[in-house]
């Protein structure tokens, strides 16, 4: 009987030998809150520092079992899914409906250190694509005569497009030709920064604005 009894406790032992055990499984089953996982030892040992890793190389960790072997985790099996994935194949995938904050919760408990930081990258990004303004539309009204329209657009600076031109007829003479004049409109799109409408003024800019508004 001591025989017996000796024996069936290696055997209920048997997913969790010592580290470098020549009797180790390859498989082992997870019951994370009542859902049953099966996955390979090698899987949850890819990050060596994680909470999964320790558990199945039997270091100072303790956890229960089922009635099948399973080692009982009392933790959301929901979210459990991705973060097994994830050792698996290194990308984090979530259903449509799933939420980051839930996955984040159960990487930072089994400390997987990679999986943290990239939850942590996609929340600060939809965050700021949520608060990111909506770019502004500044116009400008310039005047000039019909030779100075080539420079004009050469000395455009970058972001600054034509809007409308439009002809206001001769207005003076130069020597014994009549020149016209011009009304050119040009927009602009501004975003937000911390410190309110980025203004980009750059040399060209300046030379731009120099002209002024002559209306």
């Amino acid at each position: 009987m001591q025989t017996l009894g000796r024996a069936m406790r290696m055997e209920a032992r048997e997913a969790a030998p010592p580290a470098g055990a020549g009797g180790w499984s390859k498989w082992v089953r997870l019951n994370v809150g009542g859902t049953v996982f099966l996955t390979t030892r090698q899987t949850l040992c890819r990050e060596q520092k994680s909470f999964l890793s320790r558990l199945c190389q039997g270091e100072e960790l303790q956890s229960d079992r089922d009635e099948t072997g399973a080692y009982l985790i009392d933790r959301d099996p929901t979210y459990f899914g991705p973060i097994l994935n994830f050792l698996r194949h290194g990308k984090l995938v979530l259903d449509k409906d799933m939420a980051e904050e839930g996955v984040l919760e159960e990487a930072e408990f089994y400390n997987i250190g990679p999986l943290i930081r990239i939850i942590k990258d996609r929340m600060e990004e939809k965050d700021y694509t949520v608060t990111q303004v909506p770019p502004k539309h500044v116009y400008r009204v310039l005047q000039c005569q019909e030779e100075e329209l080539t420079q004009m657009v050469s000395t455009m600076s970058d972001g600054w497009r034509f809007e409308q031109l439009v002809n206001i007829g001769s207005s003076y003479n130069y020597g014994s030709e009549d020149q016209a004049e011009f009304l050119c409109v040009v927009s602009k799109e501004l975003y937000s920064s911390p410190h309110g409408l980025s203004s980009e003024s750059s040399r060209k800019t300046k030379l731009l604005q120099a002209r002024g508004t002559r209306m």
